[in-house]
């Protein structure tokens, strides 16, 4: 057959696996080797660094999750799809491959290069609700991300901490985790750190010309206060003289709704883009809408739309990826 039939992208995928290959028989002092294991190390350590700099998860765990789920790299589906680290579609826009799985035949989403795996990999953990809490863990604490991830749902293997924990262990994963003063510096803030809130007072508060004898927060430089019993969207335009229109478009609503105690009401403008390092948010869960994400992040709805292409009536799903500002 001529090389000119040749799929570029099949010729790109066996070039990759027969490194690979190579790798496991070439250490690198240049003495012969049979493990899989380093050559998996050796070919994406750094990548692993990388993601650890860019996302905060710690690259060991990010070492050991790709070689326990890609089987070292030699999986049908790192080969075939370039996915290290068995995520499935979730509503998936991308390519995706079907696999047997849990069930025969599930569909996984598909890379055009391990490279995008592991970026995807560590968006997938950092911007979930159910994986938050791992972020504040301290980055060279592998054993209590392991342990975390199996709490988290994202594996069903109850062995799977230990299994973690022992590659890590077994060939030295938590050396990839040192980070010198400057580096420690650059590690995005966590998830919790970058949403906490905090109270104006003081000159910040007076600028405002709100009333002094009610707390006033900050989400996202965007002030706010928590509703309390009784309270209606009218009654808190009077009290921090505004018009209620005003107040309803500071929260991107048309019309008064329902209140209830600890629902936040922005007295200012909402930002049109989030915080830098909450780049993005995956529903978690059915029945989640734009506008109270929108209310959460102190983003307005008309521009996260724009956005995202969304219209405004647009249903969110389950695994749905919403931008919350623009990603370079």
């Amino acid at each position: 057959m001529s090389l000119r039939f040749v799929n570029f992208e099949i010729m790109k995928k066996i070039i990759a696996l027969l490194s690979l290959c190579l790798v496991c028989f070439l250490s690198a002092d240049g003495q012969t080797s049979t493990n899989p294991q380093q050559a998996y190390i050796d070919t994406y350590s750094q990548i692993a660094i990388q993601e650890m700099q860019r996302s905060g998860i710690p690259a060991s765990i990010t070492l050991a999750q790709g070689m326990l789920e890609s089987r070292y790299g030699l999986s049908d589906l790192a080969i075939k799809g370039n996915n290290h680290f068995g995520i499935k579609c979730h509503d998936w826009t991308g390519k995706s491959i079907k696999m047997d799985d849990e069930r025969p035949g599930e569909c996984f989403r598909a890379y055009a290069s391990a490279d995008e795996s592991f970026k995807d990999h560590s968006d997938f953990l950092r911007f979930r609700d159910r994986y938050r809490f791992l972020f504040d863990y301290d980055i060279t604490d592998y054993r209590s991300w392991a342990y975390g991830l199996s709490k988290a749902g994202y594996a069903t293997d109850p062995e799977y901490p230990a299994k973690l924990i022992k590659l890590i262990e077994d060939f030295d994963l938590s050396k990839f985790d040192k980070l010198n003063r400057r580096q420690m510096r650059d590690l995005p803030q966590t998830p919790t750190s970058l949403e906490a809130v905090s109270r104006l007072e003081g000159k910040a508060l007076e600028k405002f010309n709100f009333p002094l004898s009610r707390a006033v927060y900050t989400q996202n430089d965007v002030p706010f206060i928590y509703v309390q019993e009784g309270e209606t969207f009218k009654s808190i335009a009077e009290s921090n003289k505004l018009f209620l229109k005003e107040l309803l478009r500071f929260n991107d609503l048309s019309k008064e709704i329902e209140l209830h105690p600890g629902d936040i009401v922005y007295l200012k403008n909402k930002k049109k883009e989030s915080k830098k390092g909450l780049d993005k948010y995956v529903v978690d869960q059915e029945g989640e809408t734009l506008w109270a994400i929108c209310q959460r992040f102190a983003v307005q709805q008309k521009e996260i739309e724009k956005l995202n292409g969304f219209k405004k009536d647009h249903v969110l799903r389950e695994g749905d990826m919403i931008y919350l500002r623009k990603v370079k």
